[in-house]
């Protein structure tokens, strides 16, 4: 199978799927030669991506920050949720301190992080 050898390749990749892009719409099917062709240079990127510039896994601060965020909690209500002092959360989400096996299972539980990311696997 094909594959992207270099920057100057992927960069001319990404234009031509600009381009396509600009040609296909909710009425294309999937035999147009633009849907294919798209699909084809899509799938190339996305390994050149995955090999060059890889995505690291977020750490459990990160994580707890943003769920954090996105359920509008602060740190005394989550602290309240998962059954700990405000100064632990603190100091776990400040990269202090690391969480009890007891209180990585309820934040993942009442976040909603899954487990691999509590633990560091």
């Amino acid at each position: 199978m094909a594959k992207i050898k270099n920057e100057q390749q992927y960069k001319a990749t990404c234009e031509r799927i600009e381009e396509l892009l600009k040609t296909i719409d909710e009425s294309s099917r999937a035999g147009d030669t633009n849907m294919v062709e798209l699909d084809l240079l899509s799938d190339l990127v996305a390994d050149y991506e995955e090999e060059h510039y890889p995505i690291a896994a977020p750490t459990l601060v990160e994580t707890i920050k943003l769920r954090l965020y996105e359920m509008n909690l602060t740190q005394a209500a989550l602290a309240k949720m998962v059954g700990v002092s405000r100064a632990r959360i603190s100091e776990i989400i400040n990269g202090k301190a690391e969480p009890t096996l007891s209180t990585g299972r309820k934040l993942s539980q009442q976040l909603n992080i899954d487990p691999a990311v509590v633990l560091g696997v």
